[in-house]
């Protein structure tokens, strides 16, 4: 066997497992970047949601500190009620001294938030509940927007947003190389400039990108649902204090409020007690004696076995807090904070805390920040380092490895993954069919003078129907065990299939 024999197989081996991450890295690409782009600028608007909505709903929101004490709750309720006929269901006590007090009331048209002056019971207004500028933004940001099966979408993408991350991680790898490595090279009239752009910032980015995937999908419609049922189920969840020897309702605490994630399906305990129930100013004093956090919310009840749930989520976990009071005796019947939370929520909780950018205050905000407009980048990059390689007509997918065998690694990852997440693994499975598919119609369409016996085989093509752009604008390969062959070993900055123009 002669040396150059030898020296030719790994080359042609790291070119085939070149291909086969390049191809699926550009997939990923074509399926998470759009929703990337969308992500980012709700995600970055969302880690100021306070500020912005304190600034944007200012007549609303924002009151003249005065010296004169707060009106009873009751009275405020009252106010509302004059100005807004319904029943009251939720009472919001005012965060701070300058901020108005929010009290949601049930109306035939739907739920109204209604906000009125502390001080002087003034009514400054009212909108359909959760249609402030923050929480359109939040809706949009989850895609609930959009329904039930955007959200699916979305959680695939959250899937294919790590697999984007770990084969960019491969393609970037140096291997020798060290210009473009982590300094960008060029000017952006060269293809080199983007394509070093976009690995630099995804190499600097990628960390941020599956820490928020990850910390994002308890949020998911069916991974978030069933971990969060199993954890509940097995006690990693919400606290053991909601399993105490007290009448259950049925109803699970996020029905009547914002909660955490780890609260969500913790069910509400039932008013035992008889007689004249409390007001809620008894209700206010309770919660306030307790020392829940101010800004906490008071869901109010609404049939005569049902109780008054104080609820608060600060930045600070170690403060936030759920109680629910017996309506007739004032009694706290559950008492459960983030101490008590199992220890897969409390990791979860602590992780989508930071995901919203609360743990580390303005540090946490401002690296947010700069991940969301890092990732923008990324994408921006993406489409012009693509439109500039792109064949003319052709949506210039990457070419298919000649040697089926590197799929197998391939596969082994993909299956794990989608062991992890099901819905993300039935997309991985769903996209190998197309990809098969489609090469398959192509291979066809070109007849016997496409190519060599076997070219219709997806596993098996080499540039086949898929050329790249070196290949559509009449490059050639060089042999596979000279220079080109090392060349397609050093990554994307010299893989001859990718010209640097």
């Amino acid at each position: 066997m002669s040396h150059s024999s030898i020296s030719a197989r790994p080359a042609m081996g790291l070119s085939d497992l070149y291909r086969a991450v390049w191809r699926w890295h550009f997939y990923a690409g074509l399926l998470v970047l759009p929703f990337m782009i969308t992500l980012s600028i709700t995600g970055a608007l969302y880690v100021y949601h306070d500020e912005i909505d304190n600034w944007f709903h200012a007549d609303l929101k924002r009151v003249q500190v005065q010296d004169s004490q707060r009106l009873a709750p009751s009275a405020l309720v009252a106010s509302a009620l004059d100005a807004v006929p319904g029943k009251a269901v939720k009472y919001t006590d005012p965060a701070d001294a300058g901020a108005s007090t929010e009290i949601t009331v049930a109306t035939e048209a739907g739920k109204m938030a209604v906000y009125v002056n502390p001080y002087d019971g003034l009514v400054l207004g009212a909108m359909p509940d959760r249609s402030t500028l923050m929480w359109t933004v939040r809706t949009l940001h989850s895609f609930k927007y959009f329904g039930t099966y955007a959200r699916y979408i979305i959680e695939i993408a959250a899937g294919w947003s790590i697999l984007l991350v770990g084969t960019g991680i491969y393609l970037w790898w140096p291997r020798g190389q060290r210009g473009g490595v982590v300094s960008v090279r060029g000017n952006p009239q060269r293809r080199v400039f983007w394509r070093d752009l976009h690995a630099v910032t995804g190499l600097f980015v990628g960390v941020f990108i599956v820490f928020l995937a990850i910390t994002g999908m308890p949020w998911s419609g069916v991974w978030g649902g069933k971990v969060n049922e199993w954890a509940n189920g097995s006690n990693f969840g919400y606290p053991d204090g909601v399993r105490v020897n007290v009448p259950m309702s049925g109803q699970t605490l996020d029905q009547i409020a914002k909660t955490s994630w780890s609260l969500e399906q913790a069910q509400i305990p039932e008013s035992t007690g008889h007689g004249a129930p409390i007001t809620l100013d008894d209700a206010i004093a309770r919660f306030d004696a307790l020392g829940l956090h101010r800004g906490y919310a008071v869901s109010l009840p609404q049939k005569p076995e049902g109780v008054f749930s104080g609820s608060v989520y600060p930045d600070d976990l170690s403060q936030q807090r759920v109680v629910h009071l017996d309506q007739y005796s004032g009694e706290a019947l559950l008492d459960m904070s983030y101490a008590d939370y199992g220890p897969l929520g409390k990791w979860l909780e602590w992780g989508i805390n930071t995901h919203m950018g609360q743990t580390f205050g303005w540090l946490n905000r401002a690296i947010l920040l700069a991940a969301c407009a890092a990732i923008v980048l990324l994408a921006v990059s993406a489409a012009v380092m693509w439109w500039k390689r792109r064949p003319a007509g052709s949506l210039g997918v990457p070419p298919l490895p000649k040697d089926r065998r590197v799929f197998r690694g391939l596969l082994v990852i993909l299956a794990i993954g989608g062991a992890i997440f099901p819905l993300v693994g039935v997309s991985l499975l769903a996209m190998l069919a197309l990809d098969m598919i489609h090469v398959r119609l192509r291979s066809g369409r070109r007849g016997p003078a496409g190519g060599a016996k076997g070219a219709a085989d997806p596993l098996a093509a080499g540039d086949g129907p898929f050329q790249s752009a070196g290949a559509a604008a009449g490059g050639h390969r060089q042999p596979e065990g000279g220079p080109a062959g090392q060349g397609i070993a050093t990554a994307d900055r010299q893989h001859p299939a990718v010209p640097d123009q």
